[in-house]
């Protein structure tokens, strides 16, 4: 099984709470002896998962940062969908996707994926380049929505925006110069949020691939939101609004 480095308390707490099976053992700054560390520890005890004392420099040479909390995990990859095909089929009721063009920082793409988790998406799908992909700090500010929410790439986001077209998604580019209020549509179907980086916005075959284009009312002085921020205004629009046709 393939295994990957995961880092910090929510992200390896999360591992453990959702399947502590694939966690095959934990590296801990031998320094740390606080609550949250020792509350940490008894999980991973009450799991059976091993537990490496090492020092701070080894566990900032594993990750390649200093942002790990003093916790490091090397755990299996979960059984997530990951291809597009797999994903849909799996799907039981309207879809709803955010589909990232450009998005290259990672804390970002972490950011996304966890209001993704929140509201309730079934993915996250992003080209293969011009994205960061799914690295460790991405998954560290996901805070577990990386082992929750499938993070899809795919080589071709025009001709993937065609195949969820023809599955009767409706795709929903924002940009800041649309004239439509993104709050004016109706996203109880098939929806899928299409969001651009912050410096460029989406490139013009993506957004010349969108179904409708709507913009995020602005009140105050600033020009745009950041990428995860606009992204979990979408997403629970749309949760909003399903809850209510749903009698929720």
């Amino acid at each position: 099984m393939k295994s990957k480095l995961i880092f910090g308390f929510h992200a390896v707490t999360a591992r453990l709470r959702l399947d502590a099976s694939t966690v095959e053992e934990i590296y801990v700054d031998s320094s740390r002896h606080d609550r949250r560390m020792g509350d940490l520890l008894r999980a991973a005890k009450g799991f059976n998962v091993r537990v490496i004392q090492a020092d701070d420099q080894r566990l900032d040479a594993m990750v390649g940062t200093r942002r790990h909390q003093g916790v490091v995990a090397r755990a299996g990859e979960l059984s997530l969908a990951r291809n597009l095909a797999e994903l849909l089929d799996m799907i039981q009721g309207p879809p709803l996707l955010l589909l990232l063009d450009g998005v290259t920082d990672p804390h970002n793409l972490g950011a996304c994926l966890r209001v993704a988790d929140g509201a309730g998406a079934h993915a996250v799908i992003a080209p293969k380049d011009r994205a960061v992909g799914l690295n460790a700090t991405a998954s560290k500010v996901a805070s577990g929505a990386a082992d929750t929410v499938p993070y899809i790439t795919v080589t071709n986001l025009a001709r993937t925006m065609r195949e969820l077209q023809e599955r009767d998604i409706w795709l929903t580019g924002t940009t800041d110069d649309a004239e439509q209020s993104m709050f004016d549509l109706d996203y109880t179907g098939g929806t899928a949020f299409v969001m651009g980086s912050e410096g460029e916005g989406m490139r013009r075959l993506t957004r010349e691939n969108c179904d409708r284009l709507v913009s995020l009312p602005m009140m105050g002085t600033v020009e745009s939101l950041n990428v995860s921020v606009a992204s979990g205004v979408c997403l629970y629009e749309a949760r909003r609004q399903r809850l209510r046709a749903a009698g929720g």
